[in-house]
C-alpha cells in the first residue's frame, strides 16, 4: 500500500469539505474511540453530529462533560494537524503541539498543576490496578529527547518499531492527560509516513490494549495482535471508499 497516496487524498478530501468519504469516516471514528478509551461518555452518532455540524442531541436527563464535547472537536483539529505534518519527523514541540491542540479550551488548560503547552509537573501512572509506573517529571525532557533520538535515527522504521515507540512513549507519560490520545495519533502519524497501513484502537478492543501496554515486555502479541487486527480493519474502509491496493 502507497501510504503516501492514502495520505495526500486524506488531505485533498480534508480541504474538499466533504462527507461520506475516508477521510469523514477516520475523523469520526478516531475522536469516539480515542477519547472513550480515556473515559469520554459521547456517542458514536454524538461524535459524528459534533463533526459534522458542530452541535450534538443529548439524551434526556444525560450529563455529559463540556471537556468531553471540546476534546472531542480538539481531536478533530489534532487529526488536521497531523495529516499535515505527517512526513516530517517527530519532535519534542510536534508533540508539545499535539497536547496543546487537544487540551485547548478545557478545564485542564487554566489549571497549572496540568501544565499544559510543557511537560508534567506532578507524577503520574497508567491505570489504577495492575498499573504502569511512568517516568519522574523531572527526567522527561531528557528521557523523550533520547527516544526521539534513537526512533529518528533508525534506518528504516517498521510496524515493530512504531509500536515499541509507542510503549516507550506511553511509559514515559510526558503530559499531564492526553498523553494516549496523543500517542495514538503519533502512531497513525509514523504509519503514514514509512508505508505502512495506519489504524485506529477501538474501545471495544480496550482492554486487549490496554494488556498490551502492560505485557509487552513479557509478551509482544497483546499488543500486535490488536494493532493488526485494527489494521485490517481500516484496509477494509481504504478498499471500500478508495478502492487502493
Amino acid at each position: 500500500m502507497d501510504t503516501h497516496k492514502l495520505a495526500k487524498e486524506l488531505i485533498e478530501q480534508m480541504n474538499s469539505k466533504m462527507k461520506g468519504n475516508l477521510y469523514h469516516w477516520t475523523q469520526v471514528n478516531f475522536s469516539y474511540n480515542s477519547n472513550k478509551i480515556e473515559g469520554s461518555r459521547l456517542t458514536e452518532e454524538q461524535t459524528e453530529m459534533i463533526f459534522e455540524t458542530n452541535s450534538f442531541i443529548s439524551k434526556e436527563e444525560e450529563s455529559i462533560k463540556m471537556d468531553d464535547l471540546i476534546e472531542t472537536s480538539n481531536h478533530f483539529k489534532l487529526f488536521d494537524y497531523m495529516l499535515s505534518h505527517y512526513n516530517e519527523p517527530l519532535t519534542q514541540q510536534m508533540i508539545i503541539n499535539m497536547n496543546v491542540i487537544l487540551k485547548r479550551g478545557t478545564s485542564d488548560e487554566t489549571n497549572p498543576r496540568y501544565n499544559v503547552g510543557g511537560f508534567k509537573t506532578v507524577p503520574n501512572i497508567i491505570g489504577l490496578i495492575n498499573v504502569i509506573k511512568t517516568t519522574p517529571p523531572e527526567k522527561v525532557s531528557e528521557e523523550l529527547s533520547y527516544l526521539l533520538e534513537e526512533y529518528n535515527n533508525l534506518d528504516h522504521v517498521t510496524f515493530e518499531d512504531i509500536l515499541e515507540f509507542h510503549i516507550k512513549f506511553e511509559r514515559i507519560h510526558p503530559f499531564g492527560d492526553g498523553n494516549g490520545r496523543v500517542g495514538r495519533i503519533i502512531m497513525f502519524k509514523e504509519c503514514l509516513k514509512n508505508n505502512i497501513c495506519p489504524f485506529i484502537i477501538r474501545d471495544q478492543n480496550k482492554n486487549f490494549y490496554m494488556r498490551g501496554l502492560r505485557e509487552y515486555d513479557r509478551d509482544k502479541a497483546y499488543l500486535t495482535d490488536t494493532c493488526l487486527l485494527e489494521q485490517d480493519v481500516y484496509k477494509e474502509m481504504i478498499t471500500y471508499l478508495l478502492n487502493f491496493e
